[in-house]
């Protein structure tokens, strides 16, 4: 137990940190009921179970667990007001089920969210008309139906057939005046909208995010609540083609159109806007661009959530990859019979991810501020980056800059321990292959990070465009603190951050004669790289207010040794770029090794500590690597066929 090598008051501080307000200890009911199926099935019937799961049986289990994790959560209409429980519950998810944690996080985020923040403010009455008297079902029932896992949650955004779609939405939603609907239609193959939405056996609900047209005007995209399927299939109106293959992270993707499927006008998340009964529209967004920003506004929660996500899978990771170096022997001609662990390659690699893996539950608490802050006063216009690439930055630049870092720093930390762990590594009953499938496909999913990171990127360049070069550079590396500190990093990312966006100024200058494509298309690697470093510092600084509010010495020394680690593992992970604008010198990265082994020694003794507090809770994965004996616990999942005795 940790209280065997730390004060009480040092594991209450770490457990406050790993695990936040909301621990998963707490989250007994979906823990309790998901895990009896198989052991190490998915609940969306699509992981790693017995193989003996049916196309039926895994949209009903789907729907068991979204309303088991529902019975944790606010009410839809308070969904946001608790994010650290949000966090928390989609932690868990993520750990004990990838494909599962991704259908909640739509479900939750995108569809109940943009319910509960698009829909039309309190006071809405329970019963609404059109301007004819027609009467239309309110949208408390089908929240309610999300709620309790009686409807699987959809979001249907990116169409298919063309880049950048987000910013260019070609669905459109006709606004008929003689019933007060509207007519929701894809014009072409290439508007098909792509997403998770071939469960068909169970009821879907989707948010579509359409084109409005009033008198053939063009008034911006909306989401649209729609009905897509019952237990029989899909509802008039609506194509879906068959299953689209995904086997990194395994849902039910298909191709969705429409064929002029009439919505009521109740199922119009309006979020404020009005269309009169002479027909006249008023929109407090004021702009078709500034209307996007605010529908999309709810993908803020995804990337708030996606730090917490990341963080538990990391964490689980790191246990895992630590569990099997310090039991796995080796039987090499250079040591015969030591751990894995005794080797510097695995310590440096190992310890860290387990370092990383703090850097991203640091980064949680950050996030999840932001997000509380972002949900108690909405950005203005002017608080937000113009749209380039996508429209991520544009609503919410740091939220998105969180979900790009922590969901490539997350790949990274599984695929090295999944390295690290040999052909137990690439065994689905270990979860590491799901977890790095997992945050890989995030890559592109929930915003494109890529693109992410070249809008973010562009945005720092115009704003340095104007300002002074930074003086910084390796001459003042002696002014920095020392390599162990926990606030080297951070400084010397603030650093390289403010060259490399003057660098790219500079540049600019130079080739703004022409077009804006023929400005920015060969310095677009480069703010992409700036973008990175921008998110990487975020989560750099976070790492630094978290140590900060440690209290208990003892753990401070504990947390502040990876918290350094993290850092100079960052730096060999930037080491070309730090040289090649010259933040760093080559004899700085030079010693980054010895830095590196020097932490690593004083973090192997207080392994079985950390090991402990990373683990996420009792119960929340039965892998047989984050087993006491791991070979033993792989045994135990076997059954033996065997030949005739002669």
């Amino acid at each position: 137990m940790l209280t065997d090598t730390l004060p009480v008051t040092a594991c209450a501080e770490l457990h406050r940190i790993l695990h936040g307000p909301c621990p998963p200890e707490s989250l007994s009911e979906p823990r309790t009921d998901t895990d009896t199926d198989t052991g190490t099935g998915t609940g969306t019937g699509t992981g790693t179970g017995t193989g003996t799961d049916t196309r039926s049986s895994s949209g009903a289990r789907l729907l068991r667990d979204l309303g088991l994790m529902g019975r944790t959560l606010p009410a839809p209409d308070k969904l946001f007001e608790d994010p650290a429980r949000l966090a928390a519950v989609h932690a868990w998810a993520a750990v004990t089920d990838p494909p599962l944690c991704l259908a909640a996080l739509v479900h939750h985020t995108l569809c109940l969210g943009s319910m509960a923040q698009l829909a039309e403010r309190p006071g809405r009455p329970a019963e609404r008309h059109d301007h004819r008297g027609n009467r239309h079902e309110p949208l408390t029932q089908r929240m309610a139906d999300l709620t309790t896992g009686r409807a699987k949650g959809v979001y249907l955004i990116t169409e298919a057939g063309r880049a950048n779609s987000h910013l260019a939405t070609r669905t459109r939603a006709a606004y008929d005046p003689a019933t007060g609907e509207f007519v929701l239609d894809t014009p072409d193959a290439e508007a098909a909208k792509f997403g998770s939405a071939g469960t068909l056996d169970v009821p879907q609900t989707a948010v579509v995010l359409a084109r409005l047209f009033t008198d053939g005007t063009d008034r911006g995209v909306f989401g649209f609540v729609v009905d897509l399927t019952d237990r029989a299939g899909p509802l008039p109106g609506v194509e879906l083609s068959s299953p689209i293959g995904l086997g990194a992270l395994p849902l039910d993707y298909v191709l969705v159109r429409f064929r002029r499927l009439r919505v009521p006008d109740a199922h119009w998340l309006a979020d404020g806007a009005v269309i009169g009964a002479d027909g006249t529209f008023h929109d407090p967004a004021g702009s078709t661009e500034r209307r996007l920003q605010r529908t999309l506004r709810v993908g803020q929660g995804l990337w708030a959530l996606m730090p917490a996500v990341a963080a538990a899978t990391a964490r689980q990771s790191a246990v895992q990859a630590v569990n099997y170096a310090r039991q796995r022997r080796t039987q090499s001609r250079l040591a015969p019979g030591v751990p894995l662990l005794a080797y510097r390659t695995q310590q440096r690699a190992i310890l860290g991810a387990l370092a990383d893996a703090f850097a991203l539950t640091c980064a949680a608490h950050g996030a999840r501020a932001l997000w509380t802050e972002s949900l108690a006063a909405p950005s203005r216009d002017d608080d937000t980056d113009t749209m380039g690439f996508t429209p991520w930055t544009a609503v919410n630049r740091p939220l998105a800059a969180y979900k790009a870092a922590s969901v490539r720093l997350a790949a990274e930390v599984s695929a090295e321990c999944q390295r690290r762990c040999g052909f137990s590594g690439h065994l689905d009953v270990n979860r590491l292959a799901g977890y790095h499938g997992f945050h890989h496909a995030f890559d592109a999913a929930g915003g494109d990070s890529r693109l992410i990171l070249y809008d973010i990127g562009r945005s720092l360049v115009e704003e340095s465009a104007d300002a002074d070069a930074p003086t910084g550079g390796a001459a003042e590396g002696a002014a920095r603190p020392p390599v162990t500190s926990p606030s080297w990093w951070p400084e010397v990312a603030r650093t390289h951050r403010a060259g490399l966006a003057a660098h790219l100024a500079a540049r600019l200058r130079v080739l703004k004669h022409g077009s804006p494509f023929d400005a920015w298309n060969p310095l677009l690697e480069d703010a992409g790289l700036l973008g990175e470093l921008y998110a990487d510092g975020l989560m750099a600084d976070d790492v630094v207010t978290v140590l900060g509010e440690v209290r208990d010495e003892s753990a401070r020394t504990v947390l502040g040794a990876l918290a350094a680690l993290h850092g100079a593992m960052a730096a060999r992970r930037w080491s070309g770029s730090l040289l090649a604008h010259e933040t760093l010198r080559p004899a700085d990265i030079q010693a980054l090794t010895e830095v590196i082994d020097h932490l690593c020694d004083e973090l192997r003794p207080h392994l079985p500590l950390l090991t402990e507090a990373f683990v996420h809770g009792d119960g929340a994965t039965d892998a047989p690597l984050a087993a006491a004996d791991h070979n033993a616990a792989l045994r135990a999942t076997l059954t033996w066929t065997r030949g005739a005795i002669t």
